[in-house]
């Protein structure tokens, strides 16, 4: 889950109905709509398109978890980059599809992210940079100029799961050239953070069913490139899920292995 400081930004741009719906959130988190002026935010396709910067990122994570545990691991800092990533996509799809039922273009070029310097060099901000975004007929703005309008709740669902598969595509390319992960793990790890997106956002927002029931909808079944349907399930303890990839955490010393592993579950 996505780890980010309880801010949103309202800029100058919050006129457009996409800006619009990223103002009213209030989920603990800095999301903000256009390119921020610190020059440490990263578009993301800057990110893809030079694979070493995932190394850098690599090398930060892994002198933190010296710190942290007296060890790093290869495995270990591939698998959290692999879904701190991802959750941007993911994370920012799956909002506002549960808060507006709005997707924005999910393209590398139009998301922007900026990783935490104090601690865990995890994403602690999210952008979107583009007006432009794809929503249902009876939207209030469906006849914005930058509005797409799909026919029904499905047909939202699709085109979301559509564009959030096409930037973790060119993730799955840039990202794989700098692991020995195979693409069933990149794959799995796409599905996890689809999933676990439109869950965390009806959690955020004091509906965890109705999270649970968007990821549903984005992962009705097993839909190529991903690896299954929702694994989202109820237990005794409530809510949980089985995470279909590894962020090898539990190979750093005296770790043990998450609770939604698939290698515990």
């Amino acid at each position: 889950m996505l780890t980010v400081p309880a801010r949103v930004s309202r800029d100058s741009r919050a006129l457009t109905p996409l800006a619009e719906s990223i103002t009213r959130l209030e989920v603990g988190a800095d999301i903000r709509f256009g390119m921020p002026a610190d020059p440490d935010w990263i578009v993301c396709s800057d990110m893809l398109a030079d694979p070493d910067r995932f190394d850098l990122w690599r090398k930060d994570l892994a002198e933190w978890m010296v710190d942290q545990y007296g060890d790093s691991s290869d495995r270990a800092t591939g698998g959290y980059i692999m879904g701190w990533y991802l959750s941007v996509p993911g994370f920012l799809a799956g909002l506002l599809f549960h808060t507006a039922r709005r997707v924005p273009t999910l393209k590398p070029t139009d998301l922007a992210f900026h990783i935490n310097e104090d601690g865990r060099p995890h994403p602690d901000g999210l952008a979107i940079l583009c007006d432009e975004f794809a929503c249902l007929p009876d939207d209030p703005a469906s006849n914005h100029p930058a509005a797409t309008v799909v026919k029904n709740e499905a047909a939202l669902a699709a085109l979301l799961r559509a564009r959030y598969a096409g930037h973790a595509a060119q993730f799955v390319a840039s990202f794989g050239q700098t692991v020995r992960f195979g693409r069933r793990q990149l794959w799995a790890a796409a599905t996890d953070a689809l999933d676990s997106g439109a869950w965390t956002a009806g959690k955020l927002c004091g509906d965890e069913t109705s999270g649970v029931t968007d990821a549903a909808m984005l992962l009705p079944e097993k839909l190529d490139p991903f690896t299954s349907a929702s694994t989202i399930y109820l237990s005794d303890e409530g809510w949980t899920r089985r995470r279909e990839s590894c962020c090898f955490h539990y190979v750093l010393p005296e770790a043990n292995a998450c609770q939604t592993c698939p290698r515990v579950c």
